[in-house]
């Protein structure tokens, strides 16, 4: 079967492949301590279980409008006012199964062949794939670790061309736990008004910020007509399997994007929405013990990493994720990877996962218990301690 073209240009996402090898190892008798995959263990809280029960009870199992039901957009544009996040209007929102197709969509509705897309590398690798299955360009932004992996203003504008279409921004950011300051973000901006870019910022961690606020692109007077952001329920409230995201668009890109909608996945469950709208207006303590344990975890992962001989770790400012630099241990990031998951049994993944910029560091997603924590840093101590010339 001969297929597409396109799909040449369509890549993965190597946390679900690291985690079928880690799976298969397990089955094979092996213990595994799992920091692959971008996932809070914790579960959904239980005030939203049983909004979804009570929905499913009363009927809540039949089509709905593409954009979300009238109730969830109201309640996402509350609930971004609320937080001091934006102030929008529940007609710029639109519901989909998962973040994901927020950055599908908008980047399928703006870009083609000829035009170029700026994204972050080290970055969550679906922003060069989509972009390049759109037939545009991925034009890399590297991420460097003396800036705090944050973009620097300078080198973007560098990057901009008379082709440049899209620029793609997160923070807190997947992979290296970096946050955008405010002065970073006014320089963008400016760049972004001067060249008249889309921006699409992806703030699925704002939740997740470590003694900070979060600040966005979309505080800066000019650019909520430019910029499309993206969210949702999954690291927030550990709906993952929810499957529930959310955009707030430009009033020029909500029809196109109601149709792309209306084209793939027709709607978002209906009963699920209901939960949504309980995760949102519904109580934060729980989001508060999981944003502490995950505090405490930054805090052991990042002091054992800095332990470990030929091995360090900048503190990340948001996010889940640790992503040391071992450059030093001669070996190339996948092939350290490897040997972390074949021989010392922890699952993670390359830097090279997220881009060429990431060759030399590590992706640790300590979602996970402190316990597990411990026993993988230990074990990584180990692994180099009997690599050769450590």
């Amino acid at each position: 079967m001969r297929l597409a073209s396109r799909m040449d240009r369509l890549g993965t996402e190597s946390a679900f492949e690291v985690l079928a090898k880690a799976k298969a190892l397990e089955r094979s008798g092996r213990e595994i301590v799992h920091l692959e995959i971008g996932e809070p263990d914790f579960g959904t809280p239980a005030h939203i279980v049983a909004a979804a029960q009570a929905a499913l009870d009363k009927g809540h199992t039949h089509y709905v409008p593409a954009p979300g039901i009238p109730e969830l957009r109201t309640a996402v544009a509350d609930f971004l006012e609320r937080t001091d996040r934006m102030s929008t209007t529940p007609d710029r929102v639109v519901v989909t199964p998962g973040a994901k197709p927020i950055m599908f969509f908008t980047i399928m509705a703006l870009c083609e062949e000829g035009d170029e897309v700026l994204y972050p590398d080290p970055g969550f690798p679906m922003y060069a794939s989509i972009a390049a299955f759109a037939g545009a360009t991925p034009v890399p932004v590297p991420l460097r670790e003396e800036n705090g992996f944050a973009i620097d203003p300078a080198e973007l504008a560098s990057l901009v061309t008379d082709r440049t279409k899209l620029l793609i921004l997160n923070s807190p950011h997947n992979p290296c736990g970096g946050v955008s300051k405010p002065e970073q973000l006014e320089a963008i901006a400016r760049i972004a008004i001067e060249h008249d870019l889309v921006v699409l910022t992806d703030e699925v961690y704002w939740a997740l910020q470590y003694g900070g606020t979060h600040h966005s692109v979309l505080d800066l007077d000019g650019m909520a007509d430019r910029t499309v952001l993206l969210d949702g329920w999954s690291k927030t409230f550990a709906m993952t399997g929810w499957r529930l995201g959310f955009g707030v668009f430009p009033p020029a890109l909500v029809e196109p994007i109601n149709r792309l909608v209306i084209n793939s996945v027709s709607c978002t469950s209906a009963f699920s929405q209901y939960a949504a709208i309980a995760a949102l207006e519904g109580p934060w303590d729980e989001i508060d013990r999981m944003a502490a344990a995950f505090t405490e975890r930054r805090d052991v992962i990042v002091s054992g990493l800095d332990a470990i001989p030929g091995v360090s770790c900048i503190q990340p400012g948001g996010a889940f994720y640790a992503f040391p630099n071992v450059s030093d241990l001669g070996l190339s990031s996948a092939a350290l990877a490897d040997l972390l998951l074949e021989r010392a049994g922890v699952a993670c993944l390359p830097g090279t996962a997220f881009g060429s910029h990431g060759e030399g560091y590590l992706r640790f997603s300590y979602a996970n218990s402190v316990d597990n924590i411990r026993a993988a840093l230990s074990a990584f101590e180990k692994l180099v301690s009997e690599l050769p010339d450590s």
